[in-house]
């Protein structure tokens, strides 16, 4: 089983994760005030980052140089962008968003890992960078810190969507349960947690919290 997976439900999920994300990285060209070379470069790189590492690693044929809708999606919201003024997307919109294309490419990731053999946790592992590295690129090329080195949920929204993608997909080959339904509550779940991190600015207790002195860095010399 390998390209059995894509039916038109994970066809969707991706779609919306491509595209969320290709916003993402546009806006933050845009942002930056670059020209639009660089922000469909952006876009192209958030929007297939995860996806094309997730492929490397699993030994799949990398998803946008077969499909040739991808780059136009990612090359067409960098001009939406390019022609709308940049204030029309401050705002919690644009998280809620990415929430969206967070849930989506880490139950999609996920469950192409599975689909091409690899084991369960690997396969959540696949969901995760699915989701997340597109961002983590994003972040390093504009010079900025990443939202995963920050305590607020992001990647932990991701693996709850993947866990429950791998888990729930072991689960229904037994039960005889359609995986659509599996891949549904997994997107919703990992969404609703993320949603309410931005809501609620919920995050992760970081290392060291609550020391009066910072821990000690073993790699500073003395």
């Amino acid at each position: 089983m390998n390209e059995a997976v894509l039916t038109p439900i994970l066809d969707w999920l991706d779609m919306v994760g491509i595209a969320v994300f290709a916003l993402s990285g546009a806006l933050v060209a845009a942002r930056e005030r670059q020209t639009f070379v660089t922000m469909g470069f952006f876009a192209l790189v958030t929007g297939v980052g995860g996806g094309t590492l997730r492929d490397l690693l699993i030994d799949a044929p990398v998803f946008w140089m077969t499909d040739p809708w991808v780059a136009v999606i990612c090359l067409a919201t960098a001009l939406i962008v390019w022609f709308t003024p940049v204030r029309m997307w401050d705002g919690k919109l644009l998280d809620y968003a990415d929430a969206v294309g967070l849930a989506a490419y880490a139950v999609l990731g996920s469950a192409k890992a599975i689909a091409y053999g690899i084991p369960p946790v690997p396969a959540a592992l696949m969901g995760i960078i699915t989701g997340c590295v597109g961002g983590v690129i994003r972040d390093v090329v504009a010079g900025r810190p990443s939202i995963i080195v920050q305590p607020e949920l992001y990647v932990t929204a991701a693996a709850q969507s993947a866990v429950l993608t791998v888990l729930g997909m072991q689960l229904a080959a037994y039960l005889g349960v359609a995986d659509a339904i599996v891949w549904g509550i997994a997107f919703i779940a990992g969404f609703a947690l993320r949603a309410a991190a931005i809501r609620f600015e919920l995050g992760l207790p970081s290392y060291g919290r609550g020391s009066k002195t910072p821990p000690d860095d073993p790699f500073q010399s003395e």
